[in-house]
């Protein structure tokens, strides 16, 4: 059964113009191309921290299959991650699974 990833960050004081250069110029991509679905991504209307994004996932094993492709190539490790920690507080992200109930436009 598919299910989505609701992944919300707190992009660091001043630097959402570059988060959100960083993610559509490179990051979205580069994990698009390795076959991740992206459903949504969102700023923060009033907050300048909030950042969310919504990917989907066929199962379980997609998603570990997936991870891999992403997050243990050399290119996410070397490349990507240390970016990543610049602009982003890990510490406050918060990563939700859930499913689509009947009526939700996005199944």
């Amino acid at each position: 059964m598919a299910f989505f990833e609701i992944r919300q960050y707190a992009v660091r004081p001043g630097r959402m113009d570059e988060w959100i250069e960083l993610l559509h110029q490179e990051i979205l991509p580069f994990q698009i191309g390795r076959g991740m679905v992206v459903c949504g991504s969102f700023q923060g209307e009033e907050d300048d921290s909030v950042y969310v994004w919504i990917r989907r996932f066929e199962s379980e094993e997609q998603r570990e299959r997936l991870y891999d492709a992403v997050y243990n190539t050399d290119e996410w490790k070397n490349h990507f991650s240390p970016r990543v920690g610049e602009l982003l507080d890990r510490e406050k992200m918060v990563v939700q699974r859930v499913c689509a109930t009947a009526m939700s436009p996005l199944q």
